[in-house]
């Protein structure tokens, strides 16, 4: 079974009350029904990482989100991880600010896994950027990495033939 490491991002939209915000509000359905319709189909994984940012915030909320990741298996840290990101950030793929969503991409990558699902457009999924790190984590000899949105698990919605 192929496994799908779940960034914070996902657990954080799927468990927020509904938003107000159209476009918001598409993305937290997304990430509910990713969790309902496709997770039975993945051997699912988190980092350390995911569940120290869901923890935190309101504690009503950090509840929520940590409720959705109750028995999912927590990857070993791996020791090369903080090398892999220092290289994502330097190479200008991230900016240092973002250096946690490089430790993603590195411990989804170290870790083998098929695929890294995330809502994170503006650093971890970005079109821009990932040719580049695509390259990056084969030159690594991390290659196979496939970081996703929800909706591309989905398709693209009931009016689809």
């Amino acid at each position: 079974m192929d496994a799908v490491y779940l960034e914070t991002s996902i657990v954080s939209h799927a468990a927020a009350w509904p938003s107000s915000v159209a476009g918001v509000a598409v993305l937290q359905d997304q990430a509910k029904r990713w969790f309902v319709e496709q997770r039975p189909f993945y051997d699912v994984v988190t980092s350390q990482l995911v569940i120290d940012e869901a923890g935190l915030g309101d504690r009503d909320a950090a509840g929520r989100r940590l409720a959705l990741l109750d028995g999912i298996l927590v990857l070993p840290v791996n020791p090369d991880a903080d090398k892999v990101a220092e290289e994502i950030v330097r190479r200008s793929m991230m900016p240092a600010s973002a250096r946690i969503d490089a430790l993603h991409v590195a411990a989804a990558a170290l870790a083998g896994v098929q695929y890294l699902l995330t809502l994170n457009c503006k650093h971890i999924a970005n079109a821009h950027e990932l040719p580049r790190l695509y390259r990056l984590l084969e030159s690594l000899g991390l290659g196979g990495l496939l970081i996703c949105t929800p909706i591309e698990f989905l398709g693209g919605g009931d009016d689809e033939p």
